[in-house]
């Protein structure tokens, strides 16, 4: 059944038609409190997004953030999506099984919680339909949350970062996911990395014991370690 799916992916990916990605100029709005982001725990939020409405219940630990320091058009809807297309993401191309339940986070910037952005999911290469095989055979994929309140208007951007099963365990997180999901990210992130001739230059820094470390309060009783890695990412 899986290898079916994985051949449909394929012939999608074969007859994948060629669109021009270009990185729009957008209107810029500069990180007016030039932090790199304001610890949600300090301001009522937490480092987890959860499927409760009032981001109460278990959640998926935010793991990643890219910094407010980082290029002002990294951080727009369009920056960051060319940003993941230049680290092997992309958003859907369409649905097999469940393309991942809504979730919110409170990042303790005074919007309270709020649903995603978007979702991005791993491409293998194959910005489009590529997609389309981390559907069917499980992957890595991230929902970004912005911080933008104005009680901690950062404009970083958390991401709840995983690794999930493939489409015939419905994309349940895999064993070590979320860690793991987090590490994959990142070593793929760091350096100098293009997209459309878009050029980013990424540094990480390691985030300590910022979340509970364990399964307490985890969504699938998954252990994490506590830690998240703060992404700094550059437009050359």
């Amino acid at each position: 059944m899986l290898s079916h799916l994985l051949q449909v992916a394929v012939v999608l990916i074969v007859l994948q038609a060629s669109v021009t990605y270009a990185l729009p100029q957008a209107q810029i709005v500069q990180n007016q409190s030039n932090a790199t982001f304001f610890n949600p725990l300090d301001r009522g939020g937490r480092f987890f997004a959860a499927f409760d409405p009032a981001d109460s219940g278990p959640g998926e630990p935010l793991n990643v953030i890219i910094s407010g320091t980082s290029s002002p058009q990294v951080l727009t809807d369009d920056g960051v999506l060319h940003f993941a297309r230049a680290i092997g993401f992309s958003n859907d191309c369409i649905s097999f099984g469940s393309n991942g339940s809504p979730q919110v986070a409170n990042l303790g910037d005074g919007n309270g919680p709020q649903p995603a952005v978007f979702e991005l999911r791993e491409d293998f290469g194959n910005v489009g339909t590529g997609v389309c095989i981390e559907q069917l055979i499980g992957g890595n994929h991230f929902r970004v949350y912005r911080q933008n309140g104005t009680l901690a208007d950062s404009g970083a951007l958390f991401l709840a970062v995983s690794s999930e099963l493939n489409v015939l365990h419905n994309h349940t997180i895999s064993a070590d996911g979320y860690n793991r999901g987090r590490d994959f990210l990142v070593q793929g992130a760091v350096g100098q990395k293009s997209f459309n001739g878009t050029i980013f230059s990424t540094v990480a820094q390691n985030l300590t014991g910022v979340m509970p470390s364990g399964s307490n309060n985890v969504n699938h009783n998954i252990s994490v370690d506590g830690n998240a890695v703060l992404l700094t990412v550059t437009i050359m």
